[in-house]
């Protein structure tokens, strides 16, 4: 399992990855949860992917993309404050230049079975890592997203728990929250799965120079 960064520039390079990564993200929002997502041609994709992001994909032994998420900077666009502005508690957001938006994390639980201890799919905790060590690198101190409440369960079993910026609230068939965690070496330190490979050549130093 690794992690595989790809920037807004390196998006051609690395074109059959982002395929597969539409089509996993199709598979899990319009499939198996069945959320009011656009679908084309088996591929999920929404105004936010042309808005330039970073996306991150976990990528299995045998080149499969095994989970994805996808960053773009908090000073906007984002899905926080344009599409589900109603999860937020009043004043509860306040973009800053180390704010970073997560949205679009899934994994294909049907192609990882190994586990760790905590239960969780190798492909989430090693996503769960690269979300934190790409933040740091790139100079962002704090993440938001909105997930639902089973998401927000599986973030406290990682030891990274979300502090919510809003009340739950019923969006489409499920009940969404929004909130806020922190990118830092505790809690990379913590979600850090063994055998992780760094999305960089020289991870430890990268760490050491953001933290």
């Amino acid at each position: 399992m690794r992690i595989l960064t790809v920037a807004p520039d390196q998006c051609e390079r690395h074109r059959d990855f982002l395929r597969q990564m539409h089509r996993l993200r199709a598979t899990v929002f319009g499939g198996r949860l069945a959320w009011d997502v656009s679908i084309t041609a088996g591929e999920e994709r929404d105004q936010y992917d042309d808005c330039s992001p970073t996306y991150l994909l976990a990528i299995a032994n045998g080149g499969k993309v095994a989970g994805c998420v996808r960053l773009l900077p908090a000073s906007g666009p984002t899905m926080l404050e344009q599409t589900f502005p109603r999860l937020l508690d009043a004043g509860s957001l306040r973009p800053h230049s180390g704010m970073v938006e997560s949205s679009r994390f899934c994994v294909d639980t049907s192609l990882i079975s190994q586990r760790q201890a905590s239960q969780l799919h190798l492909a989430t905790l090693s996503l769960f890592a690269g979300i934190i060590e790409w933040s740091m690198a790139s100079g962002y101190s704090e993440i938001v997203t909105v997930t639902d409440l089973r998401f927000e369960r599986i973030l406290k079993r990682a030891g990274w728990p979300m502090r919510r910026l809003g009340e739950p609230a019923p969006i489409g068939n499920t009940i969404a929250i929004a909130g806020s965690l922190p990118a830092d070496r505790g809690s990379f330190e913590q979600v850090c799965p063994p055998g992780y490979q760094s999305f960089s050549r020289t991870g430890e130093a990268l760490l050491r120079s953001a933290a």
